[in-house]
């Protein structure tokens, strides 16, 4: 796989990965969200999650998976305030002590992915499109799914991508394609309501 070079200045893009917290490991939303890790880390993209487990876990467990990871690859920002609840792949735990308002951090990554997710993800994806984020929503079922194809309100974030939409995606490789092809062009970002 081609590295990206897509980097914000000279950082590294960080591309969030959210869904539902409690799936089983042989699910498809966990093997789907584990490939998406690992292809973000070999195209060069840091991996952050809400640090817990379900998609979060699987998309770190990916990440860590990669022959590109190295130390501070896979960030979480825990909603709770004791880094001891942290699954065991993040490298970098953040204990935000702010419950689901951590969410509005969440939704402040280069990108987002959404797999499955009930009211936590949906909300993670509104503060996405408010803040001008690119979205990516696997149809797999739950909010990803309800919202791949489609916009979440009628603002234009973006009047000259006529496409602005949540990007639907069934596959890792989909994902990494339209990070690829849409997140250059994914660069304004929410000015505060005064």
């Amino acid at each position: 796989m081609k590295m990206s070079n897509f980097n914000v200045g000279e950082r590294q893009a960080t591309i969030a990965v959210i869904g539902d917290a409690r799936i089983a490991e042989d699910s498809k939303k966990f093997i789907l969200a584990e490939n998406i890790g690992k292809k973000l880390v070999d195209a060069g993209y840091r991996v952050l999650t809400g640090g817990m487990g379900g998609v979060m876990e699987a998309a770190q467990k990916g990440a860590r998976s990669s022959e590109r990871w190295k130390s501070g690859t896979c960030i979480g920002l825990l909603p709770g305030s004791d880094p001891g609840v942290a699954n065991d792949y993040v490298d970098i735990v953040i204990p935000t002590g702010l419950d689901h308002a951590r969410n509005l951090i969440v939704a402040q990554s280069d990108a987002v992915i959404a797999i499955g997710g009930g009211a936590g993800t949906l909300s993670e994806m509104a503060f996405a499109w408010i803040h001008r984020r690119l979205i990516i929503g696997l149809q797999c079922d739950g909010w990803s799914a309800r919202l791949a194809g489609h916009r979440i309100d009628e603002r234009v974030r973006y009047p000259e991508i006529t496409e602005d939409q949540v990007f639907g995606a069934d596959t890792a490789d989909e994902v990494i394609s339209l990070i690829e092809q849409w997140l250059p062009r994914y660069k304004r970002h929410h000015k505060l309501i005064i």
